[in-house]
């Protein structure tokens, strides 16, 4: 949805009305102008650009991942009771923390304390959004770190990409 210009969203089939090139081509007005082949070949056309954009915004979010913050440090996620106000364990991320919501819950248990005690376990939450792209794991050196789920999007064969 964050594609369709808002005063859109509300359309009975909101993904028709996204633009698709610098005219405001949309695939509503591809079909009411063009044949199947105009439009597979238009869409086609958006489709593979976006993927690269989406490819490359997500290359230069894992570098900087990979990157550590000044004086070293690694951004680590701060569990929800210990914040004033919680919100999302990305600390990129500043969505507040509403039981409703949706998004995903984490435990993890301090490294320092082996015992089984429940009242132990640190919590951890991602909002929806962060949720959908991101895992949170915990490393030795760090605490408990957001991870993407997936380092690289699978490389297509030169026959899946078409001609």
């Amino acid at each position: 949805m964050q594609l369709v210009p808002p005063e859109r969203r509300s359309e009975r089939f909101p993904c028709r009305h996204i633009p698709l090139d610098a005219s405001g081509q949309t695939l509503d007005s591809l079909y009411r102008q063009c044949d199947q082949r105009e439009v597979e070949e238009t869409v086609g056309k958006w489709l593979r650009a976006t993927i690269e954009r989406l490819e490359e915004e997500r290359k230069a979010q894992h570098q900087e991942r990979e990157q550590p913050l000044p004086g070293g440090d690694v951004a680590a996620g701060i569990p929800l009771s210990q914040k004033l106000h919680p919100k999302c364990a990305n600390p990129a991320c500043a969505a507040a923390f509403h039981w409703l919501e949706g998004g995903k819950f984490f435990r993890f248990r301090p490294d320092n304390d082996s015992s089984p005690a429940a009242h132990d376990v640190q919590h951890y939450w991602l909002c929806e959004h962060c949720s959908h792209v991101l895992t949170l794991v915990y490393e030795e050196k760090h605490g408990v770190v957001p991870e993407l789920l997936w380092r690289e999007l699978p490389i297509a064969t030169a026959a899946e990409k078409g001609p």
